[in-house]
């Protein structure tokens, strides 16, 4: 199969079902990250990865880690935590301080280049990219963030700078999207991590499938959180 360079003008994709097999699931090198381009990967199950001395290049695997989210694993210890935890979880507070974070807290490197943090702050002004943060008084301890469109959410990175609390921000975000009536999270490729959490590797012939279905349903009115901030026992 071709590596296929993208143009500045077309902002279209080669179908996901010619990405490479190794390295796994390689499409296109190029393009922008215009909020455009970006929104049209997501609709098409591409995403964005590379590093700072490298070219734009673009991803859809086969297999695809997904998290359905009737199967997301919340252990004992962390469902104990969600009911007595004394920290405040948020949506969208602070969306640029959870993406630095994310970047930051990476020993070796990070795909969130300031490149990408400019492009997803930009599709967090559109409406269509989120944060959770977890807060310990006013201090900003974990969080996540990620791409919405219709009912599908697209994982994008988390962090901790104390111990469960990117764990925390999954958990409360598992249950609003449930309650919003949303199905998956892409969690793009496979983790232990994640996995530990409830993700499975699915084929990309059915994740495009279920796409497709996800992103055509209505999205919600508003993104906040509308639950009680515990679970109830």
């Amino acid at each position: 199969m071709p590596l296929y360079r993208l143009h500045h003008a077309d902002l279209s994709f080669p179908p996901a079902t010619l990405a490479l097999t190794r390295p796994n699931g390689l499409l296109a090198i190029g393009g922008d990250l215009r909020p455009e381009r970006l929104l049209n990967a997501y609709r098409n199950g591409i995403f964005p990865w590379f590093d700072s001395d490298r070219p734009i290049l673009w991803w859809s695997p086969d297999p695809r880690l997904v998290l359905r989210l009737d199967d997301f694993k919340v252990s004992r210890k962390l469902k104990s935590l969600a009911r007595r935890s004394p920290y405040e979880i948020t949506m969208d507070r602070a969306f640029t301080d959870v993406i630095r974070n994310c970047g930051a807290g990476r020993a070796v490197g990070t795909w969130i280049t300031p490149a990408m943090e400019t492009a997803y702050f930009r599709l967090h002004e559109l409406g269509h990219a989120h944060s959770v943060e977890v807060w310990n008084g006013s201090r900003l301890i974990g969080g996540l963030y990620g791409v919405a469109l219709g009912r599908m959410f697209y994982g994008e990175s988390m962090f901790s700078l104390e111990d469960n609390a990117s764990k925390l921000a999954l958990e409360r975000l598992v249950r609003q999207l449930l309650a919003w009536e949303f199905r998956l999270i892409d969690c793009q490729v496979s983790s232990d991590h994640l996995m530990s959490l409830g993700a499975v590797e699915i084929p990309r012939k059915e994740f495009l499938k279920q796409l497709s279905r996800l992103i055509s349903e209505p999205p919600p009115k508003k993104w906040e959180f509308d639950l009680p901030s515990r679970e109830p026992d």
